[in-house]
């Protein structure tokens, strides 16, 4: 997928994002981390980390060499997507007390995540 791709779905997925409230903080987490991807996947190809035809979809789903090329290139918003792929287990698959304040947290992380991919050059 073109870096344009990732941007476009990143944003849309945003704006359904922007239409929840607390009570929804399972798909706000959800989303984060699907919007988080995107925005990543745009930042690495961007940056010249990965090829058009290499999308992850999980950084726990990479392969251990791939997912140490992505933190080389960009270890700061790697980490941001792993902090929200951690809370999934935890608060959409789980029944950890405190959902709402996890997805604010999801939200946070995202919003860093998207502020890097926006300011690319």
């Amino acid at each position: 997928m073109t870096p344009e791709n990732h941007r476009d779905k990143a944003q849309r997925i945003e704006r359904s994002l922007a239409k929840l409230n607390d009570s929804d903080w399972e798909i706000r987490i959800e989303a984060a981390m699907l919007a988080g991807t995107h925005w990543v996947n745009h930042v690495l190809h961007r940056v010249g980390a990965s090829e058009m035809s290499e999308d992850m979809v999980h950084a726990s789903m990479c392969m251990v060499s791939v997912l140490r090329k992505y933190k080389l290139a960009e270890p700061e918003l790697i980490a941001q997507l792993e902090e929200i792929e951690e809370l999934r287990p935890l608060f959409v698959r789980g029944d950890m007390d405190g959902g709402a304040k996890a997805a604010d947290r999801a939200i946070a992380l995202l919003g860093s995540i998207g502020e890097r991919a926006r300011n690319l050059p």
